[in-house]
């Protein structure tokens, strides 16, 4: 989840990113509010993926504990899938070749939700 705010005497605006679910039965660490990395891998030598690490689907419920209604914000889920090969890393697998040395050979693909905004 991406929490985002103004506060209210400053008009600065702040963000917050809280993971509220995570795959593989692993849990947000309570202080970091964040994932442990699944180790989920890519072998470069063929784009195979771990295919025992992440998930299909995962559904949860949030709520914000810190929600006040006295104050600006918006909210919208970002999702992030396990790591896979780079399109000019699969072709270089196709073609018998060495991946680009400038470009990294593994990407991270997201997903986002549409906001919800909150006003007073």
């Amino acid at each position: 989840m991406i929490k985002g705010w103004v506060e209210k005497t400053t008009g600065r605006p702040y963000e917050e990113v809280i993971d509220v679910a995570c795959s593989d039965g692993l849990l947000p660490d309570p202080v970091t509010k964040r994932c442990p990395d699944n180790d989920a891998l890519v072998d470069i030598s063929d784009c195979s993926i771990s295919s025992d690490r992440g998930a299909n689907e995962i559904k949860t419920v949030w709520t914000d504990d810190s929600f006040d209604s006295t104050v600006k914000s918006f909210y919208y889920v970002r999702v992030l899938e396990n790591p896979s090969c780079r399109w000019s890393t699969w072709d270089a697998v196709k073609n018998g070749t060495k991946p680009r040395e400038d470009l990294q050979p593994t990407i991270q693909e997201r997903a986002w939700s549409s906001p919800i905004w909150y006003s007073y």
